[in-house]
């Protein structure tokens, strides 16, 4: 096993970074890396990755309620429609991110959002991107951070009027709604999202809680 690798009391291979902290773990083993193909759901993975640019992961996570709350649970038609006094009121909500900037951001991405449904859709556009192979990392350092096809999405995201989708936050986002598998050879989740069909998925799948 290597060195990134921790070995959980349930007998389980982790990153390091999902192996402590249990709202950590919890996302990794259950929704990290598995495919969202639904117009809401990469709306709203997309909206929080946007919130995530210059924070921890685990600062959304903590507050990935109160981010729904606040935008009306990630609905593009919903948050399409907010206006300024919406702004006010999410600037004052302490549950998520204040930060004016990327509020405006998922409010243009909203509007956007709605806007492909003529030409396809998000979900269509975002897993249109996928690469024909995946990376096979061993160590968090080989872990891509960039490519050519998250590069092309953020292009094409922005030339649809979105914004906050640099090419480091798209391939964050294909890493975590499955268009491709950075999980490391060896942890216990590596193919497990059944879009690869080259790789093999573990069959022990770990209680929601040790």
């Amino acid at each position: 096993m290597g060195s990134d690798l921790v070995l959980g009391r349930d007998g389980l291979a982790r990153p390091a970074w999902a192996a402590s902290d249990p709202l950590l773990r919890e996302y990794y083993d259950h929704e990290w890396g598995m495919p969202v193909r639904d117009e809401r759901g990469l709306f709203e993975r997309l909206s929080l990755e946007a919130f995530q640019s210059g924070l921890s992961w685990q600062t959304i996570l903590r507050k990935r309620e109160g981010f729904r709350r606040a935008f009306r649970n990630f609905r593009p038609e919903v948050v399409c429609r907010f206006a300024a006094d919406d702004v006010e009121r999410l600037m004052n909500d302490s549950s998520i991110v204040r930060n004016k900037l990327k509020i405006g951001a998922t409010i243009q991405n909203a509007r956007a959002t709605i806007e492909l449904r003529a030409d396809g859709g998000l979900a269509e556009l975002i897993w249109s991107y996928q690469p024909e192979t995946t990376p096979a990392p061993r160590t968090l350092a080989e872990i891509p951070t960039v490519s050519a096809e998250s590069r092309a999405l953020a292009r094409e995201l922005r030339s649809r009027g979105f914004r906050f989708v640099g090419p480091t936050t798209m391939y964050a986002l294909m890493e975590a709604v499955g268009v491709v598998d950075t999980h490391l050879v060896g942890s216990w989740r590596r193919g497990s999202s059944g879009v690869w069909s080259g790789e093999s998925a573990s069959r022990h799948f770990p209680p929601d809680r040790d």
